[in-house]
């Protein structure tokens, strides 16, 4: 256990970054400008380098003339063979890790290059940052007089062609300083256990003496943790566990779904939640106010950003904006450019920014997460908020839940089709309905256009999943833990029809 004495000393240091940090805030254009230009200059001598005439970019507008967007399916081949001993592909120095993409549940898996100027300069820099910014605005912290439980996906590393890899938290739990280590629970040998369901328990087992003063990992795998610990213990809250709790830092989904569960799991008035954006391409920004949704977009990671507005995108056909030139309230498409060597990669993610000074921003969703098979231009953000609003006037608790359409035929309305896993559910699925149906026309002004009459849209068809439907969909896909998730949206029916068949 680590004494009050060192508490001191690393909230000292990790506050030392502060005012790196103000830079940035101060001059972000600058920061960001710069950033590409060393992106460009440091990679000029890569094939892909030579292939995009890096040596004759001097300015976004020439790097956007030269340099196409990319999807992963129009880099994989570059990828593949770094994978098999390749250097100097895209990237100079030598990349040794890739970490496995574990946000998707689609059966063919990503491998995105991790170079070691990424695991030091964003990965682990932002680890870091996490607990600066919370520090910060927390001078009373106690944080390190107890250890942060830290859940990772399932952590087995690989090893091919003298490259490896594994989920992207292997991969960091492998790199981590004495100091990270020294502090988080469960050890490493546990962290690293490849069985989901086998890790849980010696998670549990390891952890329920210590004195834990912080969460971290994804919402839905940690509430699962959370109830298996109090099954496990016996006690009525986390609290009677770990009574010096104070901040949970999650991302990967959506929180509002479950923030009702952790408000019972942890009924503590001044508890703190802090929320991360981040990926296996890179890490993003970070929740730097307490009682916030709003997260600092972290500009000095080695990452360049751009935009496309969504009213007008066309994948890897866009016009995309660099930061200095967005504006509040508009959903973007994201565009990256790493010190991994991924160059104007579409990411997949849309956000909104809700300042421009500094620049911090709200995640909306996915590109491809929009259920718009009627023109009703649905997007995850709608959808979740819609949800919340029928569970406060039902009682309902939410547990999981996906959406499709229904296809029109035979002169019928087409429709959406959800399966939903609750943990309370609604008295009358009728009125719950009638309720989300309501809460997504208020939303939403093209989902009321279409359900005008039922003439486009009918009424949405609900199932009530039984418990742990799930949980057992993606253990049958072997995508327990860590960062897998359940796809909320999707223009296809291949997902209900997958949970339906169960």
């Amino acid at each position: 256990m680590a004494f009050p004495l060192v508490n001191s000393i690393i909230s000292w240091f990790l506050k030392k970054r502060i005012h790196q940090i103000e830079l940035f805030l101060k001059y972000p254009n600058d920061v960001q400008n710069e950033v590409l230009l060393k992106l460009i200059s440091t990679a000029k001598r890569t094939e892909f380098g030579n292939q995009h005439q890096f040596s004759s970019i001097k300015n976004y507008r020439d790097f956007t003339r030269l340099v196409p967007i990319h999807k992963y399916e129009t880099i994989e081949p570059l990828i593949e063979r770094c994978r098999k001993g390749e250097q100097n592909l895209f990237w100079p120095s030598h990349i040794k890790w890739f970490a496995k993409s574990s946000g998707t549940t689609n059966a063919k898996s990503k491998f995105i290059p991790v170079s070691s100027e990424a695991l030091e300069y964003c990965h682990m820099k932002a680890g870091k940052d996490m607990l600066c910014l919370y520090i910060n605005n927390n001078e009373e912290t106690q944080l390190f007089t107890g250890k942060g439980l830290r859940l990772g996906g399932s952590s087995e590393i690989y090893k091919d062609n003298n490259s490896y890899f594994g989920d992207l938290s292997a991969i960091i739990t492998e790199n981590l300083p004495f100091w990270a280590d020294y502090s988080s629970a469960p050890s490493q040998e546990v962290a690293l256990m490849a069985e989901w369901e086998t890790k849980m328990d010696a998670i549990i087992e390891e952890t329920i003496h210590e004195d834990i003063t912080s969460l971290v990992g994804v919402p839905s795998w940690m509430l699962v943790l959370l109830n298996n610990v109090l099954e496990r213990t016996g006690k009525d809250n986390i609290l009677e566990v770990w009574p010096n709790l104070e901040v949970y830092f999650h991302g990967g989904v959506n929180f509002n779904p479950y923030r009702e569960q952790y408000k019972k799991l942890i009924p503590k008035a001044d508890f703190k939640y802090y929320e991360t954006y981040n990926a296996s391409e890179g890490f993003f920004a970070i929740q730097d106010q307490n009682n916030s949704k709003e997260l600092l977009l972290m500009l000095d990671y080695g990452i360049f950003y751009e935009f496309i507005p969504m009213a007008d995108y066309a994948g890897e056909n866009s016009k995309t904006i660099p930061i200095s030139d967005v504006q509040k309230g508009i959903d973007y498409a994201l565009i990256i450019t790493t010190n991994s060597g991924l160059w104007r990669y579409l990411i997949g993610d849309t956000i909104r920014f809700t300042s421009l000074d500094p620049y911090r921003i709200k995640i909306t969703g996915r590109t491809r997460h929009y259920i718009n098979v009627f023109g009703e231009e649905l997007n995850i953000e709608n959808v979740e908020d819609a949800l919340k609003l029928a569970c406060e006037k039902t009682n309902a608790i939410i547990s999981d839940y996906t959406v499709g359409p229904i296809f029109m035929e035979d002169k019928k309305s087409g429709g959406h089709e959800w399966i939903i896993e609750f943990n309370n559910p609604p008295e009358n699925m009728s009125y719950f309905t009638e309720m989300l149906d309501n809460s997504l026309k208020a939303i939403n002004s093209d989902y009321e256009a279409k359900r005008y009459n039922s003439m486009t849209l009918a009424m949405p068809k609900i199932h009530v999943a039984r418990k742990g439907l799930f949980y057992d969909w993606l253990k049958k896909k072997n995508k327990l833990g860590g960062q897998h998730k359940v796809p909320r949206l999707s223009n296809k029916r291949d997902f209900v029809e997958e949970l339906l068949s169960l």
